[in-house]
């Protein structure tokens, strides 16, 4: 599975679509954004798939998470989101 990466400038529907399909096909999306720009568009490519998924009868969750990485030479921080379905108990289980 591949890292989704987020720019200031990336279409958020083209976003969406990348992360609905990840999380179809492997249960996990990862996005990667740097910056502010590409963190708003980030979080909301990820409200659009969550209505993309909700549709199929996928409800997800995200976790946010700081990671560095490093781009020419130089560590920078980035925000990476991670969405997986969310696990709904059963009514045993409550």
């Amino acid at each position: 599975m591949d890292m989704i990466k987020v720019s200031a400038n990336s279409r958020t529907s083209a976003v969406a679509g990348a992360i609905a399909g990840v999380i179809r096909e492997h249960k996990r999306a990862e996005v990667q954004a740097i910056g502010a720009g590409a963190v708003n568009q980030a979080v909301k490519a990820l409200v659009l798939a969550s209505s993309y998924l909700k549709n199929d009868g996928i409800d997800v969750v995200c976790v946010p998470e700081f990671v560095d990485v490093e781009i020419e030479d130089k560590v920078r921080t980035a925000i990476k989101l991670v969405i997986e379905p969310r696990i709904v108990p059963t009514p045993q289980e409550t």
